[in-house]
């Protein structure tokens, strides 16, 4: 069986790796390297997005990065209990037409025993920013 390490239940510490290995991997923008962080059968809610496996999720990824360039992101712990994590992040992204954004979220996470995602809840809102107002 596959196992991502660090595995719950959390520490603080932890934790705070599991976010930043989380972070790292999709400011990697590579959908198949994000895509192993999570369980074969994993749920997703993406916005108004549900998603159901891997595959799914991984496609998902592939056709966000196609429309969100020069993407950059930044996540931040924000609560953890045994096998569940909080994040609240930031990230920026242009789209094809040339305009940036700033989005804003917050991210519920559940992990299997063997440190796979099997759900992620996410709620996201874009902010349109000036290229001039970029922080990341």
């Amino acid at each position: 069986m596959e196992k991502r390490y660090p595995l719950p239940p959390f520490t603080l510490e932890t934790a705070i790796q599991k976010v930043q290995l989380a972070e790292d991997a999709w400011n990697s923008q590579d959908a198949e390297r994000v895509s192993l962080a999570y369980s074969v059968d994993t749920e997703w809610r993406n916005r108004s997005t549900f998603l159901n496996g891997r595959e799914e999720a991984k496609k998902f990824l592939e056709d966000k990065w196609k429309k969100e360039l020069n993407y950059k992101l930044k996540k931040e712990l924000w609560a953890f209990m045994d096998n569940r994590i909080a994040v609240r992040f930031e990230y920026e992204y242009q789209n094809k037409e040339g305009q940036w954004f700033r989005a804003y979220g917050n991210e519920n996470w559940e992990f299997d025993e063997n440190g796979l995602m099997q759900r992620r809840f996410a709620s996201i809102n874009d902010l349109p920013i000036q290229e001039s107002e970029r922080r990341l």
